[in-house]
């Protein structure tokens, strides 16, 4: 049987992929240009064209401060995008795992978000990502929902990947301290993805069918404390000559589209014991995927 992953030219439709090999399990990776998650029809054929045993949904319309702009093309990703694939996999009898975000919530929680706090998005993407959510459990099949935070790979965009560019270029950098979070890195939540995968397509899974987990790496940060750690290890390895000097700014003084949670950290247990698995912990695993980064010239 083999896994069918969307989205896998991002950076975590990458990293899945990855993992699915090292496990050595069948999958068909298929990105944006290839299947259309907005186009029912065509997500409809697709799921038909194979027995596959499961479907890993890494696609997503993620450019937070555009979605502002264009709610329509967000929306029809992010929300109808999952319900295609919802529908089709219910008419196939297979699990759907799919992958939605910190920005269900407002930030305005003292602590850890846990899956049963009450969603208040803030934005566009954040409503459509929760609009998505609430598509696939109307539609009867079988799945896993898992909430993630702050992803960071040596695949794509994202935070890491862009201060490595800008500490090699510059000698100060301005960077947000009032907004924390769960870096996750994407190997992490792969295996998270994989190991659930695997266990939904053999039978049913009471502890992971129709649920919603949160998988955020540990310790919580802010964006200036994980740059401070960041540009440590990259100096300490050699990858950097020196770090940039670092200032840190309020959220207000650097006004997005968008506005962002101040808290976005995540109670990610559940999911780990249900799966056997540690928790991420993104400072073990920065300084190598730093260095892969670098290797291959951002």
């Amino acid at each position: 049987m083999t896994v069918l992953v969307t989205g896998a030219n991002g950076q975590l439709g990458r990293s899945v992929c990855e993992r699915l090999s090292a496990v050595d399990r069948a999958h068909v990776a298929l990105d944006s240009r290839q299947l259309d998650i907005g186009d029912d029809a065509a997500v409809a054929a697709q799921i038909k064209t194979a027995q596959y045993s499961a479907i890993i949904n890494c696609a997503a319309y993620t450019a937070v401060d555009r979605a502002e702009s264009e709610p329509a093309a967000a929306y029809r990703v992010n929300r109808d995008g999952a319900g295609n694939l919802a529908a089709a996999a219910k008419q196939a009898g297979i699990p759907l795992l799919h992958v939605s975000t910190d920005y269900v919530f407002d930030g305005s929680k003292q602590g850890a978000y846990t899956p049963q706090d009450i969603t208040r998005p803030l934005g566009v993407y954040g409503a459509s990502k929760l609009a998505g959510e609430q598509a696939i459990a109307a539609s009867g099949c079988r799945y896993l929902i898992v909430r993630t935070a702050w992803v960071f790979s040596e695949h794509g965009n994202n935070f890491v990947k862009t201060m490595l560019r800008l500490g090699a270029e510059r000698d100060q950098l301005s960077v947000v301290a009032d907004q924390f979070g769960s870096p996750t890195y994407a190997g992490d939540l792969a295996a998270v993805l994989v190991a659930a995968a695997e266990k939904m397509s053999e039978s049913g899974c009471a502890e992971l069918d129709n649920q919603i987990y949160h998988y955020g790496g540990t310790p919580s940060c802010s964006w200036h404390q994980l740059a401070q750690s960041l540009f440590a290890e990259a100096v300490a390895s050699g990858l950097l000559a020196r770090a940039p000097q670092l200032t840190p700014i309020s959220t207000a003084e650097y006004p997005t589209a968008a506005a962002r949670p101040a808290n976005s950290v995540l109670d990610s247990g559940a999911v780990a014991e249900a799966l056997g698995l540690p928790a991420s912990n993104w400072q073990s695993v920065l300084a190598h995927c730093s260095a892969r980064i670098i290797g291959a010239g951002q």
